[in-house]
């Protein structure tokens, strides 16, 4: 097992976190510009009105998306389970 291998697995890893984290994040950020829009046109300024759509949404967001990401993560652990004999010599 080399540094390089050892820096291509963790690379690896860090990409599928990105991967899955992407969608979550995109909705918060989503949700989160068009409550800032809504605020600035009708000029309520509550602080607090941006955190519940943006919990509701994020949520959705990853029960909707949790097959997809337990695919991903599952593939990748079976790749690295498959792959120990390899590493190992």
């Amino acid at each position: 097992m080399t540094t390089d291998f050892v820096i291509g697995i963790m690379a690896e890893s860090v990409k599928l976190t990105l991967l899955i984290a992407a969608p979550a994040l995109l909705v918060g950020l989503v949700i989160g510009f068009l409550v800032s829009l809504f605020q600035a046109v009708t000029q309520v300024q509550e602080m607090t009105l941006v955190f519940v759509p943006k919990i509701i949404g994020v949520f959705v967001t990853v029960i909707v998306a949790m097959p997809w990401m337990m695919n991903l993560l599952m593939a990748f652990t079976e790749r690295l389970f498959k792959d120990i004999p390899h590493w190992v010599r």
